[in-house]
């Protein structure tokens, strides 16, 4: 029985990959103009091309890809690190509203430093993501300290995530100026003009809290079993949850500097990934994760700028439709597995 399981986790480890694979290629390949794969592979091993066609695929496709490779891997891990630290499978930056918070900071920071002529770069947005994200992640922590109800904490996220949007929106309303015209699209969420300096900047953040968080992988698990019996194991829980929430903020507040808020993607990655691989090790789940996050993500972009060309849909239009379902179905089977009990 344990082999047809082994035999089962890998058939769907290399069906992630090669889907991750072929949506890397795809989002190359695809766009108002169709490159075939020998051009792309000329492209990015230096070759040079007619017509611009080099600057097309390296300096707009290839950062687009690659960032929504790393800021949906990113998505998914900070969603399973917040359902760790709340013990609750609907946790995640966007629900909770910890993603419209580092919004509201973006945003406005963004606005002030254009309409003032100052000038700002992608750390800048990442320091400003990162306080709208610590300061709502606090907010909710405090109120889970309060209050016991995991439905209470559900709706008091997604009641912050309004507030903070509505204030978004009244930043934005204001904010006409010609310099600022992407902002409306990325209020949404998108990942159009993602540069090489962006990648270049979320690479190592993202890839210092994938590192961090696969060295906690024991102390994560033996958390997720309980408090107590955590503290049973040695570990020290209270510099374990501070460690936990600020790995995850920073994950969101990198997402959110970069493509503005996307949903679902936290909350319904990581439980499609329980389910389909029957697992609980953080060891597995961790870059199983992130590798379902990338390809959900890759595949939502393709979709969001293909399926009604030349017009783009906002990437998380693509993820609502596919995430939503995920999270509806989710409730239920808890809802169902509680009536059986």
């Amino acid at each position: 029985m344990n082999d047809v399981h082994i035999v089962r986790k890998s058939f769907l480890a290399v069906l992630i990959l090669s889907l991750l694979i072929l949506f890397l290629f795809l989002s190359l390949c695809l766009g108002s103009e169709f490159y075939s794969p020998a051009k792309i592979l000329h492209a990015l091993s230096g070759g040079s091309l007619h017509n611009g066609e080099r600057e097309i695929i390296l300096k707009i496709r290839l950062p687009r890809m690659l960032l929504a490779m790393f800021l949906g891997g990113s998505l998914a891990l900070s969603g399973f690190l917040l359902q760790t630290y709340f013990q609750n499978p609907i946790a995640g930056p966007f629900v909770l509203g910890i993603s419209s918070g580092s919004k509201m900071c973006v945003a406005f920071m963004t606005i002030v430093c254009l309409k003032n002529g100052i000038v700002f770069s992608s750390w800048s947005l990442i320091l400003a993501s990162l306080v709208g994200s610590v300061a709502v992640t606090a907010f909710v922590i405090c109120i889970a300290g309060k209050i016991r109800d995991l439905a209470f904490l559900l709706v008091a996220g997604i009641m912050i995530g309004y507030v903070c949007s509505s204030v978004t929106d009244l930043i934005v309303a204001f904010a006409d100026d010609a310099d600022i015209a992407n902002l409306h699209g990325w209020v949404q969420g998108s990942f159009s003009g993602a540069t090489m300096e962006n990648v270049f900047v979320c690479l190592p953040l993202v890839s210092a809290c994938f590192f961090l968080s696969f060295m906690l992988s024991k102390p994560i698990g033996a958390y997720r079993l309980g408090e107590g019996y955590a503290k049973s194991l040695g570990v020290n829980v209270k510099i374990f949850r501070p460690v936990l929430i600020l790995i995850s903020s920073v994950l969101s507040a990198v997402v959110t500097a970069f493509a503005g808020p996307i949903s679902f993607v936290g909350v319904a990655v990581p439980f499609v990934v329980k389910r389909a691989f029957g697992a609980d090790e953080p060891k597995l789940l961790i870059p199983l994760c992130f590798l379902g996050g990338a390809t959900f993500c890759l595949f939502a972009d393709l979709i969001s700028r293909m399926l009604f060309a030349p017009v783009e849909l906002n990437v998380s239009v693509a993820t609502s439709f596919f995430g939503a379902p995920v999270v509806i179905f989710m409730l239920l089977t808890r809802q169902g597995g509680r009536r059986g009990k």
